[in-house]
């Protein structure tokens, strides 16, 4: 299954590469651009991007493979990303991950049945000063409690 960037994104990440002196440093926002596309990197998706940024696809796969925000599956339109790291776990981390998980009833990088929610268990988001804290997506929640965690997920189930 071929991957093509649509017009749009094709014209962002060009405006990527135009910031640095060398395309490649481009693959990060790429990505991110490619997984917005096509909702999780495939195998067709690093190709492309090497393509674009003369990068062997091996290196592109080493980008996707260290960073926690690049997905190779599908994962659910509300990704929820629960950190364990030292000032979460001492605030009550685990708690916060235990009570997403009973409450989606899913384990780490599993998808709900019905596609609306997954799950990550991650180390520092760099927000240690108002722990815990989970990420949706892109939006950051803090000093976290069990009942707060489970008001955003339930107003999460109730949308479309």
């Amino acid at each position: 299954m071929e991957f093509k960037f649509t017009p749009e994104n094709l014209e962002r990440i060009n405006a990527e590469i135009k910031k640095y002196p060398k395309k490649q440093s481009a693959v990060m926002a790429a990505l991110y651009i490619a997984q917005e596309q096509n909702g999780y990197i495939t195998i067709e998706v690093m190709n492309e991007i090497a393509r674009l940024l003369d990068m062997h696809p091996h290196d592109v796969l080493g980008v996707v493979t260290f960073y926690t925000m690049y997905h190779q599956k599908p994962m659910g339109k509300y990704h929820i990303q629960v950190c364990t790291n030292v000032s979460c776990m001492l605030r009550g981390g685990y708690d916060i991950w235990n009570q997403v998980k009973d409450n989606l009833e899913i384990e780490h990088m599993q998808v709900t049945t019905d596609g609306k929610f997954s799950l990550e268990e991650v180390e520092c988001m760099g927000s240690c000063g108002t722990a815990p804290m989970f990420a949706i997506n892109e939006d950051y929640f803090e000093n976290l409690t069990k009942e707060k965690v489970n008001e955003i997920i339930d107003s999460l189930k109730n949308t479309n």
